[in-house]
């Protein structure tokens, strides 16, 4: 594998073959694929996508789990759909996250990632320990599948969520590191985060961001080098840490504006990389 091959986020949709040219027409050849719809899970549908897959010569570097009801329109919202944390949802999410790692796991994908929501920063809360116990639960599925669960940053600061995977205990927890949405949640610098989660993070997103405005929320996202998170500190930051992996770009926007912000984030990184 090259050093710091450069990706992008892609998902499905309704035609994947149609999604899989567009990792094309950007110039890369690798993706972590956002969650599938569950028709792509098994059967005639995922035979399929692992055929465009094949045919396209990309390679999947990681797969999201992701899972109805869930809305990322402020922070109020996150804290209350998202992830494993809500208490309602969380026993079918556990089930939807095994089926999704066993999805990965047949197209030979080895990085299974999630937010997983917003964990308490006070451990003594008893949700902190049922989420604790959930995250297990998955991080044990995906071992028995040779597989490693990707947190994603954002939600809580650097400290917290290096203090939840110690206190998770196991060693497949890793950390897919996203910089912008340290500064789109307002959780913590991202260069100095990457610092203290230095040790658990085998993925990354290249992202940027501006800070939130007002509390509860969110930053607005921007294209990459147009925000506040220091590209370029970024990724001598990751270089000082000896990370070698992917950089996968990510761009929530859609149509021909999404492709050519993710055009000139690659050419950017490829500068940046040396």
């Amino acid at each position: 594998m090259e050093k710091m091959a450069i990706g992008v986020m892609l998902g499905v949709g309704d035609d994947p073959e149609e999604s899989l040219r567009k990792v094309r027409e950007v110039g890369v050849n690798n993706a972590q694929m956002g969650c599938p719809p569950d028709e792509y899970l098994s059967g005639e549908k995922f035979e399929q996508l692992k055929k465009a897959i094949d045919a396209g010569g990309i390679t999947i570097t990681a797969v999201f789990c992701g899972f109805p009801g869930e809305s990322y329109a402020d922070i109020p919202t996150v804290q209350q759909t998202v992830g494993l944390v809500p208490p309602t949802t969380r026993s079918e999410r556990l089930q939807k996250s095994k089926e999704i790692a066993d999805f990965a796991d047949r197209l030979g994908v080895k990085e299974v990632c999630a937010h997983i929501g917003f964990v308490p920063e006070d451990s003594s809360e008893p949700v902190y320990r049922e989420v604790v116990e959930a995250v297990r639960e998955v991080c044990d599925h995906c071992a028995a599948n040779g597989q490693m669960f990707g947190l994603e940053t954002g939600q809580e600061s650097a400290a917290a969520l290096k203090r939840f995977i110690e206190d998770v205990g196991r060693p497949n927890l890793k950390v897919n590191f996203d910089p912008a949405n340290m500064i789109l949640y307002g959780s913590g610098e991202p260069i100095a985060a990457l610092d203290v989660l230095r040790d658990y993070v085998v993925s990354c997103h290249c992202k940027d961001g501006k800070w939130p405005t007002a509390p509860g929320q969110l930053g607005t996202e921007a294209p990459l080098g147009q925000g506040d998170v220091g590209m370029d500190k970024f990724i001598a930051k990751l270089k000082e840490i000896g990370y070698t992996g992917y950089l996968t770009i990510e761009r929530e926007i859609s149509g021909d504006q999404q492709k050519q912000d993710i055009i000139a984030a690659r050419q950017l990184l490829e500068k940046l990389r040396g």
